[in-house]
């Protein structure tokens, strides 16, 4: 029959085709087409027949051609033919899908919808053909009918989807059907119905299928729904992550089946689609714009949603195309600065951890996105660096002075900065140790920026660059031609950079001889150059060379007592085989830097700083460098025994024309000497052993130096002031070419008994003689430090209290204090007693210790030996503090003081060091604080440090200091010392940072903290400023400070008394610390400035309240977290405002009080302003009504405050008015100065009256949302608001009615007298509506 029909379709004898198909029965047809088709014959053909004799303008051709599409439909579904012969059914039935009625689409559509409800979808290849019926279905005019009603065809389409949508989908179908959804036309609608229920499949399918189905979706999305599509991948990807990362919180899950897909595989899949999302992106920017606005708005309501690791990947995926960088780095930016600042906000105020416990943290996610970049996202890494880099710049240390002041210095506002800047080096590290192929891209942007930023501080780069080389040592020698690129800048670039950057290299130098060669002959020029930077970049890279290169034989670090400074690695590749080589190096170089000697004094001073260093690391180089010193100071030593003085300080000095300047820095060479010379006795003697030919030669320049050095200390003592042409009578003056030379003599001779003293002491071994030398030496650098100091207090110079930069060393200093004050030994009883008759050597000691403090807080390291060393320090600083520590709560400063001449006392000196020990300890040693508190506890030596409790420990060291507060407060009034008090108070605000605020011991101190403030009377302005910012800095930490807050407002207005003078105010007083004199405008501003940072946490909380209310998903949580945040914040306004009832009522004089007070209750007001607006936007999304703690907030602020508010603006309007008529005296009395005086006064008045009107605005403002609120929440508000009637506050209608009676004019408009007394008599509330009847007459 088959071939019946092709025949006569060939013939094109329609009629007689007609007549074949219609002599075939219902299911004949059917079985045909199934047989050609599966032997693959001419299919095409026969359905091209049968449709040709089945014409649609007749009812059978119809019926007929929907047989043949009914039956095709299965056949194609069913698998059996092969793809080429489905493809080419389709095709045909998609041709001739057109020409069927509106009635058989609408047929054929339902029977469409029908199969895909039933799940009987294998290959989706008649999806095709669905996608062409629905298409024609769309463009028929004819009404359908569609269950007992009639639909037109685009309706029929669109209940047709609506029913597809709702029903279940086989997950096996859901991407053919997605990309069916392609090819029809769909209203805006029908796309994001659509949509929905395709993200709703994910959960569905198997984690493989999703990244087709995200790229259907992203195709879909062209026709409209982008953000409901970004929004459901975002979300998905991010609770899959969540549950990823719950299943590796508890890896034993009892339920085995509920485990989810393997990490890599999920990575795997989150990258291909990150990809697809790319690519979508490319092809549509759109898609690309909406992600940022759709992630910015879910970033206000849920950060956590918004930036999860899959998204912040997917942002920096598309960062690389330079249109969206800037965009996604400024919103990645400022998400990361805004998540630090909320986190500081956080950790500041206990009211808001209890309100907000759990905070987003976006650095945790930042981090994460580049550990799973490792599973193969190298679409990610790019971004990244770019971010990390972006970062670093954009909150790099802000340039300062004093080294590493800007760093160390942990001030709050700069804190989220420096987390920002020190997450994009975390970001950089990170990416660099997972990927491989950029390593050298961000190795080459570190060197860039080290060179290119010269003036700005690069510090941040150059850790980055260290920590980059200790995480991959060997990654640097394949680099080593671009490292060797930055060493010819080297000579261009600052010194703390030059010596940042060799230190970072340094592992390289061992590995790499070329780059070492390099570095050599970039070095070897530098010397010779005409900057002085450049040989000072010499001499750094030559001392790090030769402390670096050790020579076999040469003591191990662990010998010399000392750990290796730098962290990095610390295989010696070359040390076993090639020590001579070694050592032929060394010495080519020490060769080199003896040319140095020659040179200017600052490259000399790096030498002999340097010199002892590189002999403790490279103990074989110690005859040469010797040697050397020895040939140095042969220039200025004069042998003879008897000549005076013996140094020759002229030998020091050159003259320029005018200008003298230091050549010789004679202090710095001795200093040098002795510190390599007490080490080398020390070290290289214990080890010679039996090598007696080597110690001979040696012999002779420690011998040399030994009687040298006694020769000086002997004729040191001897000299005079006189022999150094220094006397009181000499020009110190420095505008002077004598006065530069006779400071700079000064300065070499104080320094070089500072080095005597030093030297003696250590060799002295306890005895007399010695320490009898040592106070001579101390008399001659005492009396040159007093005519300093008087000379420098004559010329007013800033530098008059200060002691010059001491040449002790910190080890010393330490050693020193603690055989002063703490050496019991009976044997050192007689030598020792010589040092401690002199007070002025005991204050001198104890002034060195704070100097060498403050270096180390300041700069992070100190001079001397081992000053760069942190574990030294730290045992130095250890050793100190138990010292002062002993000395200061020993002796108390009231008896020490009775004896004392001038200058402080060493008590108040002790403590001044102890409080910056603790700061510089929280700064620099935060990690080792246990240890520190420990060494401090001298009862509990050996505990574990695993035991160390930091509260306990602190809240001991806090109760010493303590009782020496109370000592103070409870003294007489000529023995009360405001400066020891004030130290007293800082030293417990720093230590009480140590407690735990959920600890007993940190409530404890804040009782007394509170105890002390209500019980002293203080009248020392400093001390109550201290005393009250303790206060408030431990309450914060434990609840609100509100109800403090207002008993001191209390107090306040009780001292200073109501701004109507014939209110009596009930004297109850709370703290006694408030009194007339520190009530203002002490005590005033400081509760101001705490109620201003209470009114910051209330705007806050009501922008979270906003932020919650505008998201509607989860509502009960939300609505239980609203309904807290609610409260909170209703009652920490309730209260503030009772603060503020009380202080606008305080007489307060004019001036910054006052200023401050405007300024706050204009913020107040703006503030309840916003709570009401989020009331009327809550009013709007739901039917709550308001709650009744609002009502009672609002009645309050109408009773209690504005017209309070109003009668202040008055008050201060007549305190102005006071100070303005006093003003107008004085012109009058004193004509010369009338003008100056007059505009000084009207400005100040001026500025005092600025926030006037600013307060007035924030009040009425405030009402006028009342009043929406009112007409939202039919609750009349309003009825509790008084509304103002003295608006027109500028003019005083009685006041002007009296100054015009007395001015007698005559006018013509006179106004009735007894309309102007009646105005008089009215109080001042009724003044207005009286003035307004008046002109309506």
């Amino acid at each position: 029959m088959a071939q019946r029909i092709l025949q006569l379709a060939a013939e094109e004898s329609t009629e007689r085709l007609q007549e074949a198909l219609q002599g075939l029965a219902e299911g004949e047809l059917g079985d045909m087409v199934t047989r050609q088709a599966l032997r693959g014959r001419e299919t095409a053909a026969l359905l091209k027949g049968i449709f040709k004799g089945s014409p649609c303008s007749q009812q059978s051709g119809v019926l007929r051609r929907l047989q043949v599409y009914k039956h095709c439909v299965p056949l194609v579904e069913s698998g059996d033919l092969h793809v080429g012969k489905v493809s080419e059914i389709i095709g045909l039935l998609m041709l001739e899908a057109r020409q069927l009625p509106g009635h058989a689409l609408a047929e054929l559509a339902t029977l469409f919808v029908e199969v895909i409800k039933g799940g009987s979808l294998s290959n989706g290849k008649s999806l095709e053909l669905f996608s062409t019926v629905l298409t024609a279905l769309c463009n028929s005019k004819e009404s359908l009918a569609y269950g007992k009603g009639e639909l037109n065809g685009e309706e029929f389409k669109k209940q047709l989807i609506n029913t597809l949508c709702s029903s279940k989908w086989d997950p096996q179908s859901v991407i053919h059907l997605a990309n069916m959804f392609r090819d029809i036309p769909l209203s805006g609608e029908e796309v994001q119905f659509v949509v929905e229920k395709v993200l709703r499949m994910f959960s569905k399918l198997d984690l493989q299928e999703i990244p087709p189905l995200v790229y259907q979706l992203l195709l879909l999305s062209a026709k409209g729904s982008k953000k409901t599509v970004l929004e459901g991948i975002i979300s998905f990807f991010n609770q899959l992550d969540k549950r990823q990362k719950e299943e590796q919180r508890v890896p034993q899950s009892a339920d085995l089946e509920v485990a989810t897909v393997p990490l890599d595989q999920l990575r795997h899949v989150e990258g291909t689609v990150i990809l697809h999302v790319v690519s979508a992106i490319n092809l549509d920017q759109d898609i690309g714009e909406e992600l940022i606005k759709l992630l910015k708005t879910e970033q206000q309501k849920d950060p956590g949603k918004a930036l999860c690791p899959f998204s912040v990947a997917l942002l920096l995926s598309i960062a690389v195309k330079h249109r969206l960088q800037e965009q996604i780095f400024d919103f990645l930016k400022t998400s990361i600065t805004r998540s630090c600042k909320d986190l500081q906000f956080l950790q500041a105020s206990k009211f808001l951890q209890d309100l907000c416990p759990q905070q987003y943290d976006i650095t945790a996610v930042i981090l994460e996105v580049v550990k799973n970049s490792a599973f193969g996202w190298d679409h990610v890494t790019q971004g990244l660096v770019d971010l990390g880099f972006s970062l670093m710049e954009s909150y790099e240390p802000k340039k300062s002075f004093g080294g590493k002041a800007a760093e160390t210095n942990l001030g709050l506002s700069k804190m989220p900065a420096q987390q920002a800047c020190k997450l994009g080096a975390n970001i950089l590290l990170e990416t660099f140790k997972v990927h491989e192929p950029i390593r050298s891209d961000i190795l080459e942007q570190v060197l860039n920026r080290v060179l290119t930023k010269a003036a700005s501080p690069v510090s941040h780069f150059i850790d980055l660059l260290s920590n980059i080389v200790v995480s991959a040592p060997l990654v640097l020698q394949n680099s080593s031609s671009r490292v060797t690129e930055t060493f010819d800048n080297l000579s261009f670039l600052p010194i703390d950079t030059v010596q940042g950057l060799l230190r970072a290299v340094q592992p390289l130098l061992k590995v790499s001889m070329s780059v070492r060669d390099s570095l050599i002959l970039v070095l070897q020029k530098a010397i010779f150059s005409r900057q002085l930077d450049a040989r000072k970049a010499a001499v750094a890279g030559f001392l790090l060379l030769l402390r670096n290169f050790k020579i076999l034989g040469s003591l191990s670090s662990s010998q010399c007592s000392q750990a290796i400074g730098a962290t990095q690695v610390q295989a010696d590749v070359h040390a076993c085989y090639n020590s001579a080589a070694n050592e032929a190096f060394c010495l080519e170089i020490l060769g080199s830097l003896r040319r140095c000697l020659s040179q200017q004094a600052d490259v000399r001073l790096m030498l002999y700083e340097g010199f002892y260093d590189v002999l403790r690391r490279n103990s074989q180089l110690a005859s040469s460098i010797m040697e050397t010193l020895l040939s140095q100071i042969k220039q200025y030593y004069l042998p003879q025994p008897d000549l005076l003085p013996p140094l020759k300080l002229e030998g020091c000095i050159m003259a320029q024309g005018d200008q003298i300047f230091l050549q010789e820095p004679l202090a710095h060479l001795l200093c040098c000497i002795q510190h390599c010379l007490a080490w080398y006795k020390s070290t290289v003697h214990l080890c010679k052993g039996a090598e007696d030919e080597e110690e001979e030669e040696d012999v002779g320049f420690e011998q040399n130096f030994e009687e040298m050095l006694e020769s000086v200390t002997r004729r040191m003592i001897k000299s005079e002031l006189e022999d150094f042409e220094l006397d009181k009578s000499a020009d110190f003056s420095l505008s002077s070419g004598v006065g530069v030379k006779n400071n700079i003599y000064a300065i070499q001779v104080m320094g070089i008994c500072e080095v005597l003293i030093e030297y003696n002491f250590n060799i002295g071994n306890f005895s007399k003689n010695k320490f009898e030398d040592v106070l001579g030496l101390f008399t001659c650098y005492n009396k040159l430090s007093e005519i300093l100091k008087e000379k420098a207090g004559k010329n007013k110079s800033t530098l008059g209290n200060k002691i010059a930069r001491s040449f002790l060393s910190m080890g010393f200093v330490s050693t020193l204090l603690t055989a002063l004050f703490r050496d019991n030994a009976q044997s050192h009883e007689e030598s020792l007693a010589v040092l401690r008759s002199s007070t002025e050597f005991l204050r001198y000691a104890v002034s060195v210790a704070l100097q060498k403090v403050q270096q180390l807080e300041e700069t992070g390291q100190t001079d001397g030996p081992d000053g760069q060393n942190p574990e030294k320090m730290f045992q130095n600083l250890c050793k100190i503090t138990r010292v002062l520590l002993w000395r200061y709560t020993s002796i108390p400063t009231a008896v020490e003081e009775s004896g004392k001449k001038k200058g402080k006392s060493i008590s108040l000196l002790c403590l001044e060091g102890l409080l910056r020990i603790f700061n510089t300890m929280q700064q620099l040693y935060a990690a080792r604080i246990p240890q520190f508190l420990q060494a401090l506890d001298i009862t509990d030596g050996d505990a574990e440090e695993a035991d160390i409790n930091v509260t306990e420990k602190a809240a001991f060291q806090i109760r010493q200091f303590q009782r020496s507060l109370v000592n103070q407060l409870s003294s007489a009034e000529d023995d009360f010392n405001s400066k020891e008090t004030q130290l007293l108070i800082t030293v417990l605000s720093t230590l009480s940072k140590l407690l735990d605020p959920a600890s007993q011991q940190f409530l404890q101190f804040l009782t007394w903290t509170v105890k002390i403030c209500k019980e002293n009377a203080l009248e020392d302005l400093s001390c109550c400023k201290g005393l009250l910012t303790l206060l408030f800095s431990l309450h914060v930490l434990y609840k609100s400070p509100v109800s403090l807050l207002r008993e001191l407002a209390q107090d306040i207005h009780a001292c200073l008394g109501d701004i109507d003078q014939d209110v009596e105010i009930e004297s109850r007083s709370h703290f006694a610390i408030v009194n007339v004199k520190t009530a203002a405008p002490t005590v005033c501003l400081l509760v101001l400035a705490q109620a201003d940072k209470v009114l910051e946490e209330v705007d806050w909380l009501i922008k979270r309240l906003t932020i919650l209310g505008s998201d509607t998903a989860d509502s009960t949580q939300a609505s239980n977290q609203t309904q807290a945040l609610e409260k909170g914040v209703i009652l920490q306004l309730g209260t503030l405002l009772t603060v503020f009832h009380e202080l606008v009522q305080t007489a307060l004089p004019a001036g910054s009080c006052v200023d401050s007070l405007l300024r706050s209750l204009s913020k107040t007001y703006a503030i309840l302003t916003s709570l009401i607006k989020h009331y009327i936007q809550a009013c709007r999304s739901t039917s709550n009504t308001i709650p009744g703690r609002l009502e009672k907030l609002v009645k309050l602020s109408g009773s209690h405050l504005t017209p309070q508010c109003y009668s202040f603006i008055t008050y201060v309007q007549n305190i102005h008015s006071e100070s303005l008529s006093f003003a107008e005296e004085k012109k009058k009395k004193k004509k010369e100065d009338e003008t100056a005086a007059i505009s000084t006064v009207m400005a100040k008045v001026l500025r005092e009256t600025k926030p006037i009107p600013n307060l007035i605005f924030a009040i009425e403002q405030y009402e006028k949302f009342l009043i929406h609120l009112s007409k939202k929440s039919k609750v009349n508000l309003m009825q509790y608001m008084k509304l103002s009637t003295s608006r027109d506050f500028r003019i005083n209608a009685s006041l002007l009615d009296s100054v015009l009676q007395e001015q007698n004019t005559e006018d013509a408009e006179n106004e009735p007298d007894n309309n102007q007394s009646s105005t008089a008599e009215q109080p001042d509330e009724n003044q207005e509506p009286q003035k307004k009847r008046r002109r309506k007459k």
